[in-house]
């Protein structure tokens, strides 16, 4: 019995060890500082990202109310009305020539805040960009468009989840019981999803040898962080915020890079903890 105790009090010794670790790491690599530039990037990256993204949708079964509420689920209020009609603006009178002539300006805009998360992820492995700028910048792009992909991917399964679970597994012969399972089920796979995504990121982005399993744990972090952090940050503004009686008609813009911002700090710490875990290894 006493060995057990001893046992914990190491365990829950090197746990506090680690996280003071952690949070030293973070403060010599101004995670802050450079999670205000990322949120910069962030900002200039997403009406390209978005654009893109609705010039997709006609050659989808998905509409751009769909886009609108995957949008709605995590962002600020404030933050989703002021997207919405500056997006319905932007497309108002666009046609198909946005994908078919603007393309690549379009990705290499929209790759901006990947290629400042790259030189993030570059700062917490405490390592220089080894890779010349085409091939760096190159991966930045195929990121970005298979992130856009993958966010597609995210607002099919909740949208046509539902009747694929009913044709699959009414010929299977499964019972209804089981179709309320899948329903739970479709719904958990966006975290599922976004952990993925930021799985590969962590494995590709740094211009180091870095392994799945050691990319792993910074991706949970994230994936879950982000989500937990969204919604609280969103009831928050909503609830006890009022951005606008300070800021004015700035007041979306401003909590639309608070969201950012608190975005790439959690992104980032996710990197601290991944390059943290490979250094004890």
């Amino acid at each position: 019995m006493r060995q057990r105790k001893i046992k914990r009090r190491k365990k829950f010794k090197r746990m506090i060890m680690f996280a003071k670790r952690l949070i030293t790491k973070t403060m010599d690599n101004d995670v802050t500082g450079m999670a205000a530039q990322l949120a910069y990037f962030f900002l200039l990256s997403l009406f390209p990202l978005l654009i893109f993204i609705a010039t997709l949708l006609p050659y989808t079964p998905l509409s751009q109310d769909d886009l609108f509420n995957m949008i709605k689920d995590f962002a600020p209020e404030e933050t989703f009305n002021m997207i919405q009609h500056t997006l319905d603006e932007i497309m108002e009178g666009r046609s198909g020539g946005l994908l078919s002539f603007g393309i690549i300006g379009t990705i290499w805009s929209a790759s901006n805040g990947m290629n400042g998360l790259m030189r993030s992820l570059n700062r917490a492995y405490n390592v220089e960009e080894k890779r010349p700028y085409l091939i760096a910048r190159g991966l930045a792009i195929i990121l970005t468009i298979a992130m856009i992909f993958v966010f597609l991917l995210a607002l099919l399964v909740p949208v046509f989840g539902k009747q694929l679970g009913m044709l699959v597994f009414s010929n299977l012969g499964f019972s209804s019981q089981f179709l309320q399972i899948w329903g739970i089920i479709r719904w958990t796979l966006t975290p599922i999803i976004l952990f993925f995504v930021f799985l590969f990121i962590y494995f590709l982005a740094p211009s180091i040898k870095v392994k799945f399993i050691t990319a792993a744990p910074g991706a949970l972090f994230a994936s879950l962080g982000w989500i937990i952090v969204s919604f609280g940050f969103s009831y928050y503004v909503s609830e006890f915020a009022n951005y606008t009686s300070t800021y004015g008609s700035l007041g979306a813009i401003i909590v639309l890079m608070l969201w950012f911002y608190i975005s790439a700090i959690i992104i980032m710490v996710g990197g601290e903890l991944n390059s943290l875990i490979r250094e004890r290894k």
